[in-house]
């Protein structure tokens, strides 16, 4: 799962302006290579969207299936704004939806998953367990 944070303002090469959509995985424990020690973090990413400010400002909270996954691209630099370090960097973090399974396809899948489910001599009949 993964949840709406936050919006931005962008503007496209020939001057529109839309709105992204900031997300946010689940909470992660990083063991720091400098100091030994476990920190929080989530990974984050943006998604491009057709929505108005109003509606952006409106789904900021909102949980959507998926995941933020690492994904390789070319490398660019990268400066931490905490320490001012120049890192570069190959890879970004990109949303990824899970696939969906609908509601019809979960009732096939438990009807075959419980073989119980069906009389073995052709007539139903209900057990009682004292």
């Amino acid at each position: 799962m993964v949840r709406i944070v936050n919006y931005l303002k962008r503007q496209a090469e020939d001057g529109r302006e839309f709105f992204v959509l900031e997300i946010s995985g689940g909470i992660e424990m990083i063991k720091s290579q400098t100091s030994n020690q476990f920190y929080a973090t989530a990974k984050k990413a943006f998604i491009s969207s057709t929505f108005d400010e109003q509606t952006c400002k409106a789904l900021i909270g909102t949980e959507m299936q998926g995941n933020v996954v690492k994904q390789d691209c070319e490398s660019y630099e990268y400066v931490n704004k905490d320490s001012g370090e120049i890192m570069l960097l190959n890879f970004r973090y990109v949303y990824a939806q899970e696939e969906v399974i609908s509601n019809e396809d979960k009732s096939i899948q438990k009807l075959l998953a419980e073989e119980n489910t069906f009389s073995t001599n052709g007539h139903h009949k209900e057990e009682f367990v004292m």
